[in-house]
Formats: structure tokens, sequence, C-alpha cells
């Protein structure tokens, strides 16, 4: 059975997911984190995706993004997926598999939704900002 296709809308809210395989961490220094984040504004801005909040967290990422072209949202975690295990790999020399699987994501229509999940969002971003910061790290 093949596996469904992602439904994408142009202008429509997508909030992705993309948890660490068996829960194993993905980000293992700020070096990480930070990597991680130009990769993202990098494939972002290729793509014309706007980023409204994003998460990172030790063993999963949530991003909550706007496409300006349907295939976007699906064109930024599998480039940014690809581009971020080659660094850790190098980096770390692990021999497992860092994300599970395919990145999950589903619409976001409301814009009440939005603003919650973004405030949610943005508190943790504001977090690891912080996190950064205080680590003497440019953000």
């Amino acid at each position: 059975m093949s596996r469904r296709s992602r439904l994408k809308l142009d202008g429509i809210p997508i909030h992705i997911r993309k948890p660490g395989n068996n829960r194993n961490a993905g980000f293992y220094a700020d070096e990480d984190y930070q990597f991680y984040l130009e990769s993202l504004d990098a494939y972002c801005h290729d793509e014309e995706v706007k980023v409204h909040a994003y998460v990172l967290m030790t063993n999963h990422v949530h991003l909550l993004v706007t496409p300006t072209d349907g295939n976007g949202p699906s064109f930024v975690p599998k480039r940014l997926g690809l581009c971020y295990v080659q660094y850790i790999n190098r980096t770390y020399r692990l021999p497992y598999s860092l994300w599970e699987g395919r990145f999950r994501s589903s619409l976001v229509f409301e814009a009440i939704l939005l603003s919650r999940d973004s405030i949610r969002y943005q508190r943790f971003e504001l977090s690891v900002v912080l996190l950064l910061k205080c680590r003497g790290l440019d953000v």
C-alpha cells in the first residue's frame, strides 16, 4: 500500500513534527542547535516558507510554518534532515538513524489556534534563545 500524499495548501499554516529515532537525542551541543537553525533559515528562504515558530527539543523538533508554494513544506524538512544528519554523523560518528521516519504534519486552520500555538512555541523558542545567549552564542 502506498503512502498517503500530504495535504498542502498555499498560505495555510502547517505544524511539522520530527521525532528522534527511539527518543534518542538529535542535538548534543549548542553548536548543533545553531547549525540546525541556520540551515532551517536557508532552506525556508530557498523554498519561500515563512517560519512562525519553532521548538528544538533534545530529541524532537516542532515547526510552525506557512508556505507560499505548496511543495515548500515537503522540501524543507527533507533537505534539512539530509543536511543535518550528515553534519551530526560527521561530527559525532553515530552508528544509528537520527530521526524517526518521515516528518509528521497537520494543517492549522483557525487563527486562534495559530495564535495560541505560536505563543506556546515562542515561549519554548525564547527559552532556547535565552539558553544559547547565556552560553555566549550569538542568536
